[in-house]
């Protein structure tokens, strides 16, 4: 024994990590080999494995069956050196169709039921592909996707497939793996197709946004899933958990009550749970059953659960849901191999993975057949060549001693290839006929235009995806199905807005970026021209923006100056006293960097009768339907494309009443135009111009939908200096004109700063640069010309000036009319630096109007 390894080198090696890493190549081998699938073609090994050997079989959906242990065999001795149980089980499960959500077999014999009977032997059980798995493997041979070696490297075996369908969604996928586990639900193709078009579209699609289209999961049994958060979160986060319920009607018998189950909970054995129940009520823990049957057929799942007199159905069906597998949990992990790593996936990675899949695939099939088509190309030009000098080629090939010779000749005489001499030397006489030269032009010329296509398609990102489209339009069609699955909201989910009042509030921001909201009770009117009361304690460098009336129950939508809308529940913004400087609103929504908040928009509805309407400081609107607002996501949505050094100003909610639109400059420049000026777009939209500029330094400050020229316009300069005008004065314009004045503007006026609708029901708040509010009575603002200036609506001083100003609904006896209080538009506003030092002014203005500025 000592000699025995005389000549051999021995290394020493801890057993710790020995056992360590081949623990890890284990791991490896089950996570990557075995149980999980992969994320562009949604299949494990085996399965594809499957596939594949049949593709090699030629068992097409058109095929004669095939018995299944030939198709086992062929799997576990070319590809999958494993059991054949375990092969043949897989087999089987592509074949049941309240397994898969579309089979991928085609099976004939017996393949199992939900009772959970087995599948009969392989050799009893005949199989083929279904319609769908053709397009799962279409276009394999053509160099679309990477093989590797087989098992024993006598065979190539596709490292994915090259499918057309988004596979891993719409049938789901369960395995455990070491350490790991996947568990994804069945979905709907049709959904999935929808949100894959959608994501084609818009890339940054978020899985809020992707719900649009896929409800949740659609399981081949049917059922109800109870509850909408889990799918919610599985959506976003890869993981969340589903409450299933099986679907049932009632039905009476004389006094009697019959519950009738039509579907059963996803992979339920209806055996068992039968069994389950009749135990269940033999031994008293279930009341008021006196039978329970199983009359299902051919035609679907019915089994009857017959009561007794006295016995109430949804109590018992409460009971059923508690105790059997009616109700049952499924817990979604949408684990996948990506890159031959095992990653959790949210909703918009997944099928961002698809659409990635299938671009390489359509690419490397364009260059297949790019490369096809240059190959029959470039022979047809050596036969065309071969044609034109006929007689030279006869007489150089007569001349030849041997095939070889006359190959070197032509490719000397006539610079041609190998493959054009021989090509030359293989064509048959009947070519040289005067209507198979026409075929040999036409031919080439047919080639020259699939040539220029091939190529337009590697060059161009956008054919690509249109490809993509045309691809999936015809998947659709060829296997549209209906849901199967209802979703049904859960009463034990409920929203914490229904434990809160709806009451009006008052919400300010201030120009830093700090919201709270105020009840509206904390504010009190006094006189026109008062000093007013501190709204907010602010630093030196910050002041109140804006600030509006809604209430709790309202959703906000917050419009960025860089086109982006974001959401917020009221009742989500701390509520502080009348002094209290707020919370961030970073902290309340997901702002990018540098961006500002522009507008505040209340809503208690998305209505598609109604839309949003965007302005810029650069003159631009656009209108889009509020339902495309609709789906409230924490990330935003793209509002607008805007222009370089472009913004949004404001942005408004306009009605079917709604007549018009009006924009406002800081130059006191307006525009009146009729709101079907501007149709509707997408969100992904410029718009179109509204107003144009006679000073290269006006710009928009804001604009307002108007619903009749009946209505009055209060407009406000920086100085305080205020006017009530009926719309009808200011003339109706075409879009994209420069309008009329809106204000006569001085240096004791200072430039416009805002215009809103009001009425005498209704008072006027205005706050300053240092964060004070003052709450005037409509009827003490004198009306006045559109070319006017105005009165004094509020003293400011020479460091302060007039930063926002809102409407109100009017108090009654220092006390609001809550009850009617009506919910306000935000206003935006913008910073002016005045180099001009306001002339003192009257502070006693309670009794008297200064009209500083007489009209023309």
């Amino acid at each position: 024994m000592e000699n025995l390894f005389e000549n051999q080198d021995i290394i020493d090696i801890n057993i710790e990590d020995s056992v360590k890493s081949s623990y890890l190549d284990y791991s490896m081998s089950v996570i990557i080999g075995r149980a999980l699938p992969d994320a562009k073609d949604g299949l494990k090994p085996v399965h594809r494995r499957i596939l594949f050997a049949m593709h090699d079989l030629n068992m097409s959906a058109r095929a004669p069956y095939k018995k299944s242990a030939r198709i086992v065999g062929d799997v576990i001795g070319k590809y999958h050196p494993h059991g054949d149980t375990s092969v043949y089980d897989a087999l089987v499960r592509m074949a049941q169709s309240f397994s898969m959500r579309e089979p991928l077999i085609d099976g004939q014999g017996n393949f199992g039921s939900v009772d959970g009977d087995s599948a009969a032997a392989m050799r009893y059980t005949e199989s083929r592909f279904t319609k769908i798995s053709e397009d799962i493997l279409k276009d394999i041979d053509k160099d679309t996707v990477n093989f590797t070696a087989n098992y024993d490297d006598t065979l190539k075996e596709p490292s994915v497939l090259p499918t057309r369908v988004p596979t891993l969604l719409m049938n789901g996928s369960e395995g455990i793996a070491v350490g790991m586990a996947t568990k994804i639900p069945p979905h709907n193709l049709n959904e999935l197709l929808d949100a894959t078009m959608h994501i084609l579209d818009n890339p940054e699609a978020t899985a809020d946004e992707l719900m649009e289209f896929i409800q949740g999961p659609d399981f081949p049994t049917g059922g109800t899933i109870f509850g909408r958060r889990g799918i919610i979160d599985a959506y976003n986060t890869g993981r969340g958990r589903v409450r299933i319920r099986a679907k049932h009607h009632i039905e009476t018998r004389g006094k009697k009550e019959i519950i009738v189950l039509d579907e059963l909970p996803y992979q339920v054995n209806k055996a068992r749970l039968i069994e389950l129940i009749a135990n269940l009520t033999k031994d008293k823990q279930i009341e008021g059953i006196s039978e329970v049957r199983d009359e299902s057929d051919r035609d679907g799942i019915r089994v009857v659960i017959e009561l007794k007199k006295d016995a109430m159905s949804e109590i018992v069906m409460n009971n059923l849901y508690k105790s059997t597998p009616m109700e049952t949990t499924f817990g979604i992990i949408l684990l996948a191999v990506y890159n031959k790593e095992p990653k959790v996936f949210t909703l918009p990675e997944l099928l961002n993975v698809f659409i990635s899949h299938r671009k390489t695939v359509i690419i490397r099939r364009t260059i297949f057949d790019l490369e096809k088509a240059k190959a029959r190309a470039h022979i047809l030009e050596g036969l065309k060549i071969a044609l034109d000098n006929i007689d030279e080629v006869v007489k150089i090939i007569r001349a030849s001693a041997n095939d070889s010779d006359a190959k070197e000749k032509l490719e000397l005489r006539f610079g041609l290839s190998p493959i054009q001499s021989q090509a030359i030397l293989d064509m048959r006489l009947g070519r040289l006929t005067g209507l198979q030269r026409d075929k040999l032009e036409a031919e080439y010329q047919e080639l020259m235009a699939i040539i220029a296509e091939l190529e337009s398609i590697l060059k161009s990102e956008e054919k690509l995806v249109e490809i993509i489209k045309e691809e999936l339009s015809e998947i659709r069609e060829k296997y549209s199905s209906k849901r199967l699955t209802d979703i049904e909201d859960s009463y034990d989910e409920i929203d914490i807005e229904d434990l809160i009042p709806n009451e009006p509030m008052v919400v300010t921001i201030t120009h830093n970026g700090y919201v709270k909201r105020v009840p509206i009770k904390s504010y009190e009117k006094q006189r026109r021209g008062g000093k007013g009361k501190v709204a907010v304690t602010t630093h030196d460098d910050d002041f109140i923006e804006r600030f509006f009336v809604t209430n709790t129950h309202d959703t906000l939508m917050f419009v960025t100056n860089m086109g982006q809308l974001y959401w917020l529940k009221v009742y989500r913004i701390p509520e502080g006293s009348r002094t209290a400087k707020g919370k961030a609103v970073v902290n309340l929504i997901n702002l990018r960097p540098d961006e500002k908040i522009m507008e505040i928009i209340p809503t208690s509805d998305f209505d598609e009768s109604k839309s949003l309407a965007f302005f810029t400081r650069n003159g631009v609107v656009k209108r889009t339907s509020l339902s495309e607002f609709s789906n409230i996501r924490s990330n935003g949505v793209r509002a607008i494309v805007l222009d370089d050094a472009d913004e949004i100003v404001t942005a408004k909610i306009t009605t079917p009443s709604t007549q018009y639109l009006m924009i406002f400059t800081s130059l006191g420049q307006c525009i009146r135009f009729d709101v079907e000026k501007t149709r509707e777009q997408g969100r992904s939209t410029r718009g179109v111009r509204g107003i144009k500029f006679k000073h290269d330094t006006d710009f928009v400050v804001d604009a307002n939908v108007v619903d009749n020229i009946e209505q009055e316009l209060l407009t406000v300069s920086q100085k305080g200096i205020g006017k009530r005008t009926t719309v009808e004065e200011y003339r109706e314009t075409n879009r994209a004109g420069s309008g009329v004045i809106s204000m006569k503007l001085s240096a004791k006026t200072g430039n416009v700063v805002g215009a809103v609708l009001v009425d005498e029901a209704q008072d006027l708040m205005i706050l300053t640069s240092i964060g004070k509010m003052i709450r005037v009575d409509m009827q003490t603002i004198r009306k006045a010309g559109r070319n006017t200036s105005g009165v004094i609506i509020v003293n400011v001083d020479a460091k302060d000036k007039v930063v926002s100003i809102a409407k109100c609904p009017k108090e009654d006896d220092d006390e609001l009319d809550i009850e009617n209080a009506d919910t306000m538009d935000g206003i935006n506003l913008d910073e002016f630096n005045l180099k001009d030092k306001p002339e003192e002014e009257n502070n006693d203005t309670n009794n008297k109007e200064d009209n500083i500025l007489g009209e023309d």
